[in-house]
């Protein structure tokens, strides 16, 4: 298993679960939690996030990856009936200094998105200026009916599979 790194944002989180905002604790299991991205102009944006630290898709545990299909599919269909999106994109890359935990995009594509900002170039939505930012407000509305949508329980949820 792998230490909690002090210098992982996703790890800190993690470590303060229970007094985290509904945007950063959507839904959970023992291995895996689910929050709002942060500095996206999209809603909805979501990262799927395993609960102990790990760098490399290679390094989840067969639990972990077992879980990942599960809920990638789950979120999916909560982000088709909360936002109505036509499809899911989900990326990976834990490339960014701080962001090395391993974490799954899952973004919603609204039918009305525009064409040069679908794919690969949905990305250019994260980071925005303040004045399209999506409010902590706005994604913790989101994280709720979410949460609401998978039968979530203050954001917790037992898995049979992991006891």
């Amino acid at each position: 298993m792998t230490t909690p790194s002090e210098d992982c944002y996703s790890c800190r989180q993690d470590a303060s679960y229970d007094t985290l905002p509904p945007r950063e604790r959507i839904a959970s299991d023992v291995l895996w939690r689910v929050a709002h991205s942060v500095g996206t102009s999209l809603p909805g944006w979501l990262v799927l996030v395993p609960r102990r630290h790990v760098t490399s898709i290679a390094n989840l545990t067969d639990d972990e990856a077992a879980g990942l299909g599960l809920w990638q599919v789950r979120l999916a269909r909560a982000l088709h009936e909360t936002t109505g999106c036509a499809k899911t994109y989900v990326a990976q890359f834990a490339e960014k200094p701080g962001f090395e935990h391993v974490h799954f995009h899952m973004v919603p594509r609204m039918a009305d998105l525009a064409p040069e900002l679908r794919g690969p170039k949905v990305f250019t939505l994260l980071h925005p200026t303040e004045a399209v930012r999506v409010s902590t407000v706005e994604m913790d509305r989101v994280a709720l009916a979410i949460r609401k949508c998978l039968g979530q329980d203050h954001g917790r949820v037992h898995d049979p599979r992991i006891g």
